[in-house]
């Protein structure tokens, strides 16, 4: 199978964020290479929490119902804490801003809990359904040189020991804390090390039935030292993280599963309970930030730009928020409907969430009282850069709000949800109109709007769309909605989302002939 010697875009790791780097730039028509080393996908699960906003990234994808039916049921997704598993006096509660009986939904994709080993190969299988032999596990990078016009790599197939050379205008570090990309790159990281570290046990044992009154997503166990249990299915797939003394000179043998064994019996409280250790391994928490997610022509995603304590479930999701923000914005720049100046806004825009994510993920880690995983935080991000038309009176506002999710047509903000109906198959939300480029929302259909987005896609050739909420058949499942969240009832006016689902622009009616203009503003095109 032949190497490409020249690509657009050199994608350096094939996990979550590096596959869904992948899928995002074949949907956008860009010519790359994903090179992994590992010959296949991670065998441990080790993020499991997918969140909402992940969980609207994959419907965009045409992934939802896959990775919902692999996931957890979300009758399961609570959070237990007791001294053991069966402790009688155990506390469970769920997930922190749900939306309560009387609110409006706020999203039509409720995050789940998925884990890792079972969510990689669906999106491995859809990458490469997307960009076949260009998806390459089993070849690993040996160097990458960036001389300011492109880059160029070495990389070699780690089965037939074959070296060849690749040519880039781009290169994305997706390959982890502990990648070359952002080493060789020379960015630094920022941040402590060494906040926790674990052993990882995956495990079979019978314990369906005894959690039967009480499953949950994850056990925390109160007994100090203990650590607690993550579940895979809630029935004979376990993990027991537990947590390791840093001062201690002796490290666990891993390799004695019988010692194991008795460890998981003991955090279970259950003496005789049957036990098969399976995979192992040991991690460090760490809560680092890279000091830039670019160095001219190589930029950063996921965990080779931030180490995110995994206490908040917010480490993978963060990074593939990540890759929705930074896939568009480099296809318009290979397509050369942006100017490389677009690529300084993915910094700007992610650096903050990221910033603010850790520090709420190292606030839980040193929470002894236990914490509550917040699953429509991402939904909250605010950007603030060259790539949204903001108005007066927008400065200060922080990245992302703990407080909760508080829907608007805002520059900056995710494009809310409002549930329509009566639509063709698949189009039961406003989210689902948006895409793959950028998207016009009008509340009913513009012949208007219509024309300056086609003349537009004609010539310079930017790819936009006007789509309506209410085209007839089509309409707001609550009527006004739409105009509520947008602050006007002016009924000619337009949001501009972009493809990544973030308003750019929220347009009166008059702006019409101005669209061509502000998209190269916001393209940073001149």
């Amino acid at each position: 199978m032949s190497v490409p010697s020249k690509v657009s875009v050199l994608i350096v790791g094939g996990g979550p964020v590096g596959l869904a780097m992948s899928a995002l730039l074949s949907g956008h028509g860009v010519d790359h290479l994903l090179v992994e080393a590992r010959a296949k996908t991670s065998g441990h699960p080790k993020a499991r929490g997918v969140s909402a906003r992940s969980m609207e990234f994959f419907r965009r994808m045409g992934l939802e119902d896959r990775i919902r039916e692999a996931g957890l049921p979300a009758s399961q997704v609570f959070f237990y804490r007791g001294r053991d598993l069966v402790d009688p006096d155990f506390v469970r509660t769920g997930l922190a801003h749900g939306p309560l009986e009387d609110e409006e939904e706020r999203t039509p994709s409720p995050g789940l809990i998925c884990s890792q080993d079972v969510l990689e190969p669906i999106l491995l299988r859809h990458a490469q359904d997307l960009a076949g032999p260009r998806v390459r596990f089993g070849m690993r990078l040996l160097s990458l040189a960036d001389d300011g016009h492109g880059v160029t790599a070495t990389v070699e197939d780690t089965a037939a020991g074959e070296r060849h050379s690749v040519r880039a205008d781009w290169a994305v570090g997706c390959d982890g804390a502990a990648g070359t990309v952002r080493t060789g790159a020379g960015i630094a990281m920022e941040g402590p090390t060494g906040l926790g570290r674990y052993l990882s046990v995956r495990f079979e044992a019978p314990l369906g039935e005894v959690v039967a009154d009480r499953a949950s997503a994850s056990y925390f166990l109160t007994v100090p030292g203990r650590g607690g249990f993550m579940a895979v299915d809630n029935d004979r797939h376990w993990i027991y993280q537990h947590p390791l003394d840093p001062e201690a000179e002796q490290r666990p043998d891993l390799s004695d599963h019988a010692d194991l064994a008795r460890l998981i019996r003991t955090a279970a409280g259950i003496a005789d309970l049957d036990v098969t250790v399976g995979s192992t391994m040991t991690w460090r928490m760490d809560a680092r930030l890279a000091a830039a997610y670019r160095s001219s022509r190589v930029l950063l995603a996921g965990d080779a730009a931030h180490a995110i304590p995994p206490s908040g479930g917010h480490g993978m999701n963060t990074g593939i928020g990540d890759a929705d923000n930074l896939a568009w914005k480099l296809a318009a720049v290979v397509a050369g409907h942006a100017g490389d100046a677009l690529l300084d806004s993915y910094e700007t825009e992610r650096r903050p969430v990221a910033r603010q994510v850790l520090d709420i993920s190292t606030d839980n880690a040193r929470n002894r009282t236990g914490y509550r995983i917040d699953d429509e935080l991402l939904l909250t991000a605010d950007y603030r850069s060259t790539a949204v038309v903001t108005g007066t009176g927008t400065d200060g506002r922080a990245a992302l709000d703990p407080t909760g999710l508080h829907p608007e047509c805002a520059p900056g903000r995710r494009a809310p949800h409002v549930r329509l109906v009566g639509g063709p198959p698949g189009v039961t939300s406003t989210l689902d109109l948006v895409g793959p480029g950028f998207t016009l929302l009008t509340r009913t259909d513009s012949p208007d709007w219509r024309q300056e987005a086609d003349a537009v896609r004609a010539a310079p050739g930017i790819p936009v769309a006007a789509r309506a909420l209410d085209t007839g058949a089509q309409r707001e499942a609550v009527p006004g909605q739409w105009a509520g969240l947008r602050g006007t009832a002016e009924a000619d006016g337009a949001v501009l989302v972009r493809p990544d689902g973030h308003v750019a622009w929220v347009a009166p009616g008059s702006s019409r002939t101005a669209l061509a203009m502000t998209l190269r503003r916001i393209l940073s095109a001149g």
